[in-house]
């Protein structure tokens, strides 16, 4: 005996983009500029001029968003160049922040 079973639904399957995080740096008196801009062209891969860019639109606005990323990326970034910052003596405040 055989038994043919005929399924008429479909399953709609929906994938959703994972969330963007922006990682800014916000300015302060201490840290020096020269070490931003390496901070930004080693941890977030920015060139030379961009980098220069970022770094005073950061002293001039206040804060600047250098890169914008997936949660685990954004957090990582963070992390190490705050982690470079404070092993520097340097008080540089990063955030993380949902896009």
């Amino acid at each position: 005996m055989s038994t043919d079973v005929q399924i008429d639904e479909k399953i709609e399957q929906t994938v959703k983009e994972p969330s963007k995080y922006r990682v800014v740096f916000h300015n302060d008196d201490h840290t020096p500029m020269e070490f931003v801009v390496e901070l930004l062209m080693t941890v977030f891969k920015h060139s030379s001029v961009t980098a220069e860019e970022l770094t005073l639109k950061i002293h001039s606005e206040g804060t600047a968003t250098v890169g914008v990323y997936t949660y685990e990326i954004a957090e990582s970034k963070g992390v190490e160049a705050t982690t470079l910052s404070r092993s520097h003596g340097f008080p540089l405040v990063i955030t993380v922040e949902e896009d």
